[in-house]
């Protein structure tokens, strides 16, 4: 598997993992709040709270998918570049917040250097050089010329 293959896999595994994740928080909010790692987590109308964050993950992945197919590599590496900031500002609101730091860093902190990493290598790609500058270029023999 080349780098372009392994870096578009990484990033639409992200992009349906992320959207995944926040389906779940949409879906059933608080069994899905259970694993972020925050100590605590709102009731009654507070729960909004977990839409909002199901809501922004759904988004986190369109931007991946949107970019994905157009075949802009590098403006795809810089949005997963400042898409790594959400899953690092995850792991500091835990850790901020008395929640757990095996989450906070297992899943946020883990989150956010696998996400920038693909970012790297996505902005490390060279675009592919034109057909017409791999092909070798044709000889053109010159006849001789004749002896006297």
């Amino acid at each position: 598997m080349n780098v372009k293959n392994l870096t578009t896999a990484l990033a639409a595994l992200g992009g349906l993992f992320i959207i995944y994740i926040g389906v779940a928080f949409l879906i059933a909010p608080q069994s899905s709040a259970s694993g972020f790692g925050l100590p605590s987590w709102p009731e009654h109308e507070g729960t909004a709270f977990l839409a909002v964050k199901g809501v922004r993950d759904i988004g986190t992945g369109l931007i991946i998918f949107a970019l994905l197919p157009t075949g802009h590599r590098r403006a795809l590496g810089w949005a997963m570049l400042a898409i790594s900031f959400v899953p690092a500002g995850d792991m500091v609101i835990v850790l901020s917040n008395e929640g757990s730091a095996g989450k906070a860093f297992g899943i946020h902190g883990l989150t956010a250097v696998l996400v920038a990493l693909t970012a790297g290598l996505l902005l490390r790609e060279r675009p592919a050089a034109p057909a017409s500058a791999t092909a070798p270029a044709a000889v053109t023999r010159v006849p001789a010329p004749a002896a006297r």
